[in-house]
């Protein structure tokens, strides 16, 4: 019973911080909101709200409100990896990184380069059209 109910938990915990499945405790401030709506306008239908909320929303005077819906702001979701071995061990190795100067040769300055240039971009030789 206490694994299932720390599965549980640690699954709901897991999905609440790594996906969008935290909006959905925002619901309660959409129907309140929806509430707010119909009691101004009692004519309006939920897919009227729904559209003027969503799909074209406006800045009117509870823009406060609109911004605090859900599904409304996207937050960024965390990410984590975890790998389980059955063995854990930690080695530390010395590594010593030798960095040698070179000089960069430029084109006017390495005489290997001279010529190279030019030819580079020719076409190949020995072909007949």
């Amino acid at each position: 019973m206490v694994k299932k109910l720390l599965s549980f938990l640690l699954i709901a915990l897991y999905l609440l911080s790594t996906t969008e499945l935290y909006q959905l405790a925002k619901m309660p401030l959409l129907v309140q909101h929806y509430i707010e709506h119909k009691q101004l306008s009692p004519e309006m239908p939920l897919m009227a709200f729904i559209n003027a909320h969503y799909a074209h929303p406006a800045n009117d005077k509870d823009a406060g409100t609109d911004q605090k819906l859900p599904f409304v702001m996207h937050a960024k979701t965390l990410s984590l990896v975890f790998i389980v071995q059955n063995k854990c061990s930690l080695t530390f190795q010395r590594v010593i990184v030798y960095h040698h100067a070179q000089k960069i040769p430029f084109s006017d300055e390495d005489v290997s380069l001279k010529g190279f240039t030019d030819s580079a971009w020719e076409p190949p030789r020995g072909f007949s059209v």
